[in-house]
This record gives structure tokens, C-alpha cells and sequence, in this order.
């Protein structure tokens, strides 16, 4: 687990070293370039948390290097801006370039203490929010009183203490995101990025670059490796990973290092790998779909996240979590359900889990009117027939075929119905299925189910 690491760029030694041994003082982790080549060394070394940045250097002015970096890939970190011969149109065109401030010499060490405080919260914020966006109900802990969430929880108040690794296993919709991310802010990394990468979205053959980043054209873009250093990496739904990709990622976390994308130097890893899936990776080993070597550097410590109908004495504290978070965040009426509804609803499938929940609340609370939420109001946003408990997969698969065949048999059983009960809408199927919707297309595709004639 490292601290947060800086970069000061400055043509004067003396500079460079004051302000690299006051940083160092401080806890910083610190490295230091004399111009603005070896500042573009030191970036494609490691990516710096922030940057301290001179505008008058003998070969490459600040002020061309923002631009260089806002017109490719953008800013690599926050950048804070450090001038003796400073005026506004310098300090305008650099704030427009994206540095986070501008500080002017003989530089005011507390001043400079201060704005580095402030340009790493700030940062941390954005990252925040931007993930929030991705998770719009996070839950910062899981809801549920029922003996099973509470040693849930509890374990994972344990596991976050030790700096292992994890792999979270458990059906779409029950929350294995929501437990990475509780994982992280128990762990002594909370204070560093969670950074969540969802494998079955990237396009095949790009998770090389999407994990470990590329270097092209003197150009770096930092994958989420990088991106999660100090910190934790979530790998969603890691079964869907390539082959090649899981060969990449074995021998990154054997050696403790990787290489970019058209890279040549290597680059120390830092992070905490908690990797999700559905589906059973013991069974995929056994099918040659996933590399066994990989699996059991992943499941050092194995977390199992319980489907909803196994514990549905939570289902009443995650209704009224849902219309709290929905009447608080997005401004709809504040409603409560009837004891018929929630008795209704305990007795409930969920074959969406917790996200299925989800949507229902905001669903009645959309369409529906009145300080009650009644139990036919709830069958009726349910559907006319709500989906009984699930059928044992003998009634769905043959058993007596390979597994490949009977894996793709009961996939086109279990989308024909998501396609039959959102009635050929691919947007809400995609969402319940907990699938990318390109994705999800190549799927229905390769499975042969027609779309048009379920619309």
C-alpha cells in the first residue's frame, strides 16, 4: 500500500530538492525531473497522484507540455501550476489548459502544503463521483438485518484487515459490487482509488490495453492496474475475461509487474484484486474456459453473496432503503409499502435479486400515487403472472450432453424468458441480466433468438 505519489518537474535544483524533502516530510511518496523530457520519462515510469509543475524550463515550457497532454489523453493527474516571472494571461491559459492552481515564487511552504492537500481531496472527490454515477444505489454497507448479512458483513470487516485477495461469487443482481466496494472503505486502502473495470463490456481482444494501459506515439494511457495503484481493483464478471488476457494478468501478478501496450519498461504493481462472477470458475477450469493457475491465484479468499430469496427477512429494510434513496436522490414521492405488499413480496421469487427490487421500488414510486403502496399495485409493476420460484434445472437442461451444450441450452432458456417478460425491450433485459446491451445482443445473436418477434 503506497502514499499518494508526486511528481515535481523544476529546472532548479535547490527548488526540486526543498520542496521534494518538505513533501517527503510530510509522507508523500516523491520523484523529481529537471525538465520536461525527463518529465515525460518519469510519466511513462509511473503515474503520478499530482504534479508540480514549472513554467520556465530550458527546453520544454510548462504551458506547451499541459497542451501537449489536454489535446491527447488528457491530463494525467492534477496538475499545479509554479512560476517566478508568473502573470494573469500565464495563470488564465494554464487554469484553461486544466492545473488545478497556480503558485508563484519563492514559494510559501504552508501555502504549497495546502494546495496539495486540497488538488488530491478535489481529485479523490471527482473519482468518487464518477463512480457513484456508474452505481447510482451504492450502498456504503448492505442492508439486512437477517443472520446471514450480519456474518456477511462481519466477514468481510475481517477479510478487509488482511491484504488478500478475493473472489466475490454469487447470482446477477445480489450485490457482489456493493461487497467489493464495502471490502475497499473497511480496508487500509480506503483512503486510494476502487476502480472497477466491467470485463464482460470490453471488447475482445482489448482487455490488455484496458488493464495494463499502452504507450503510442510518446503518448501514455494508463490502464486500471495503474489507475487502482494504492488502492483496490474490482474485476467484474472475470469468467467473461479472454484467454490471453488471463495468461497477461497471471504472469503480471506472478512477477509483480507489468508491461504496457507497446511499452517496454516494466511497472511495479500496487493494487488489491477483488475479482465477481456469476458463474462457477471451478466448472469453467473444467471446460477449458478458464486458466487454473489464475483461478487460484483469484480465490485466495472465496465470499459468497446469498440470492435474495435465501434471506427475505431483508426485504422490508430494503424497501424502505430504496424509497429513501430514491425520494432523497432523485426528488420522487416518498411512499411506504402495506404489510399485504411486503408480505407479497417476502414470498417473492427475485429472480433479479436485488436489483430486480430495486427497479420495482422505483417503478411504483414513479407510476404509482398515494402514501401506500398497496399489494395488487405491486403484482400489477410485478406483471400480470410474476415469475413463480425457479424450476430445477433438470426441467430446463439435459444433463447427459458437454457441458459447453448444455451451458448454451440453458442461456437461450433463461433469455428467451427475459425476452418474453420485458416483452422484446433489450434496454430492461440488459439491465436485469446484469449485461453489457452490445453484449447482450452478440449473445442473442449467437444463440439464434429473434428480437423483432418477441417486440
Amino acid at each position: 500500500m503506497s502514499a499518494n505519489h508526486i511528481l515535481v518537474v523544476d529546472d532548479e535544483p535547490d527548488i526540486r530538492e526543498t520542496v521534494q524533502d518538505i513533501l517527503e516530510d510530510e509522507g508523500y511518496e516523491v520523484a523529481s525531473a529537471e525538465n520536461g523530457e525527463s518529465a515525460r520519462h518519469a510519466l511513462r515510469d509511473r503515474r503520478p497522484d499530482l504534479m508540480l509543475l514549472d513554467i520556465w524550463m530550458p527546453d520544454l515550457d510548462g504551458i506547451t507540455l499541459l497542451k501537449e497532454w489536454s489535446e491527447n489523453q488528457g491530463l494525467p493527474c492534477p496538475v499545479i501550476m509554479m512560476s517566478g516571472h508568473g502573470n494573469v494571461e500565464t495563470a488564465v491559459e494554464a487554469t484553461r489548459l486544466g492545473a488545478y492552481d497556480f503558485l508563484e515564487k519563492p514559494l510559501s511552504m504552508a501555502k504549497l502544503l495546502l494546495t496539495v492537500e486540497r488538488a488530491l481531496e478535489a481529485d479523490k472527490l471527482v473519482r468518487e463521483n464518477v463512480g457513484l454515477r456508474r452505481r447510482p444505489a451504492l450502498v456504503l454497507e448492505p442492508a439486512g438485518r437477517s443472520a446471514s448479512m450480519q456474518r456477511l458483513r462481519e466477514q468481510v470487516k475481517r477479510i478487509a484487515q488482511h491484504d488478500t485477495w478475493v473472489l466475490i461469487t454469487g447470482e446477477a443482481g445480489t450485490g457482489r459490487e456493493t461487497f467489493a466496494h464495502y471490502l475497499h472503505t473497511q480496508s487500509a486502502r480506503r483512503e486510494r482509488p476502487f476502480v472497477d473495470l466491467g470485463v464482460s463490456a470490453i471488447a475482445r481482444g482489448n482487455a490488455a490495453r484496458e488493464l495494463f494501459g499502452s504507450e503510442e506515439n510518446g503518448q501514455v494511457h494508463y490502464g486500471s492496474l495503474e489507475q487502482a495503484a494504492g488502492g483496490t481493483l474490482f474485476l467484474d464478471e472475470v469468467a467473461d475475461m479472454d484467454l490471453e488476457a488471463q495468461g497477461q494478468l497471471l504472469g503480471a501478478l506472478d512477477t509483480g509487474s507489468f508491461l504496457r501496450v507497446g511499452g517496454s519498461d516494466p511497472v511495479a504493481i500496487d493494487v488489491r484484486i477483488v475479482a465477481a462472477t456469476q458463474r462457477d470458475l471451478k466448472e469453467e477450469v473444467r471446460a477449458g474456459g478458464f486458466r487454473e493457475d489464475l483461478f487460484y491465484h483469484l480465490n485466495v479468499v472465496p465470499l459468497h453473496i446469498p440470492p435474495l430469496r435465501e434471506h427475505p427477512e431483508d426485504i422490508p429494510d430494503l424497501l424502505n432503503y430504496y424509497v429513501d434513496y430514491f425520494a432523497t436522490h432523485e426528488k420522487l414521492p416518498y411512499r411506504r409499502f402495506s404489510v399485504g405488499a411486503q408480505n407479497f413480496l417476502r414470498n417473492y421469487a427475485w429472480p433479479g435479486n436485488i436489483r430486480e427490487l430495486k427497479n420495482l421500488v422505483q417503478r411504483v414510486l414513479i407510476l404509482g400515487a398515494g402514501d401506500e403502496i398497496t399489494q395488487n399495485e405491486v403484482e400489477t409493476a410485478l406483471g400480470s403472472n410474476p415469475p413463480v420460484p425457479s424450476q430445477p434445472l433438470e426441467g430446463l437442461v439435459s444433463f447427459d450432453q458437454p457441458l459447453r451444450q448444455a451451458r448454451e441450452q440453458f442461456e437461450k432458456a433463461y433469455l428467451e424468458y427475459q425476452l418474453g417478460k420485458h416483452a422484446g425491450n433489450v434496454s430492461k433485459m440488459a439491465k436485469e441480466a446484469g449485461m453489457e446491451r452490445t453484449h447482450l445482443y452478440r449473445k442473442l445473436r449467437s444463440l439464434g433468438i429473434e428480437i423483432k418477434e418477441r417486440r
